[in-house]
């Protein structure tokens, strides 16, 4: 595996962990614990999105 196979990897890795997040988040009652998941989840697709080169342009 190369090595921009397996970045490529953390990054689908990293989505789908947001995207688990963000599930989650919906199905959790408390609204201090379902805000904590959800602002997670978003940091770290901000993260993926930076690591891969999007969102690294802000036009």
């Amino acid at each position: 595996m190369s090595v921009a196979d397996e970045f490529g990897d953390r990054i689908r890795q990293m989505r789908a962990k947001a995207q688990e997040m963000d599930r989650e988040a919906e199905q959790v009652q408390d609204p201090h614990e379902r805000q904590r998941l959800k602002d997670k989840a978003r940091r770290l697709k901000q993260q993926s999105d930076q690591e891969s080169g999007e969102g690294s342009d802000p036009r």
